[in-house]
């Protein structure tokens, strides 16, 4: 069942002191660029980097088995391997053939076990779902999972918390969760803005379940944005953004890749493609959005090639 706001709120509990409450701030370049005042609730802040440590933290805090098993493109993989690693479990991360090199090299000096497999997410899943079943692991979903929806949700409730009025807020989407949890949190109170999802239009599972009203699978999902490549939604997140989510933007390589840039040489933000993909309907000047809007920044694990690429 999808989590509700008082599963939330005990998330909050769970993982104060490992996940950081994370700034909240306006950028005065990214408003005076869009003509809006753009405020970015900075998820690259967090100790790993990445929002992924509310929600892996949360939910391998609560499972009984001393080893855990997931499937990642990279910042899954290294939430629950820090995660891991602080609760004293032993983990092993299934990530792509193509995985970016930082990201693999952080996973396992966190401690974990790296096997690579495949190219999309169907073929790492399968492959942390057989290692989880031939060593007595629990398998650690990266976002269909009700532990980690609520994880991510944490960062809903500090959005409310820390600005009192908005319109609207720009989530990421992958598979969905940190729009999941974003959604519950902020749709659960009186006050609730606009929430829009941002996806690539390389991968756009969102846009489709909500067109089709079922979900729907994307058979060979690439990005830059490699954090939102999943094929699907998982049926908790499908469910949580039918309910929950008022609309969704799908954004170009180009866009991403603009917007990448525009993150780091104007609001001085080292933010992954994945994590700035959220600017990219700000940048066109998208109707809608209202005057006051929140841009979820949730990751900052960018190569340094790609980091060199964007600069230059």
């Amino acid at each position: 069942m999808l989590p509700g706001l008082s599963d939330i709120e005990t998330a909050e509990k769970r993982i104060a002191g490992v996940a950081s409450v994370t700034p909240l701030v306006e950028s005065p370049p990214l408003s005076r660029i869009s003509g809006r005042q753009v405020f970015l609730k900075l998820e690259c802040f967090q100790p790993i980097k990445v929002f992924k440590i509310r929600g892996a933290y949360n939910k391998i805090s609560q499972v009984m088995e001393r080893r855990v098993v997931a499937a990642s493109s990279g910042n899954h993989g290294i939430a629950v391997a820090y995660s891991s690693k602080v609760l004293g479990k032993q983990c092993t991360v299934v990530v792509p053939e193509n995985v970016v090199r930082e990201k693999a090299e952080t996973i396992t000096e966190y401690g974990a076990e790296l096997v690579k497999e495949g190219r999309f997410s169907h073929e790492r899943e399968a492959k942390a779902r057989e290692i989880a079943r031939t060593t007595d692991a629990a398998f650690i979903h990266p976002f269909n999972d009700p532990g980690v929806i609520a994880g991510q949700g944490t960062c809903g409730l500090e959005i409310s918390q820390q600005l009192r009025e908005f319109d609207s807020v720009l989530v990421p989407v992958g598979g969905g969760g940190l729009i999941s949890g974003i959604s519950i949190a902020l749709k659960s109170q009186d006050r609730g803005p606009r929430i829009f999802g941002v996806e690539p239009e390389t991968a756009p599972k969102l846009s489709g379940a909500l067109s089709a009203k079922k979900i729907v699978t994307i058979p060979s999902p690439m990005s830059i944005a490699d954090g939102l490549m999943p094929s699907a939604l998982g049926d908790l997140t499908y469910e949580a953004c039918s309910r929950h989510v008022d609309g969704v933007f799908t954004a170009s390589e180009e866009d991403i890749l603009t917007a990448t840039r525009i993150m780091v040489k104007d609001a001085r933000i080292v933010a992954e493609p994945s994590g700035a993909t959220p600017l990219a309907p700000l940048l066109s000047h998208k109707e809608g959005l209202g005057e006051r809007v929140v841009v979820v920044v949730s990751g900052g694990n960018i190569s340094r090639d790609l980091l060199l690429k964007v600069l230059a």
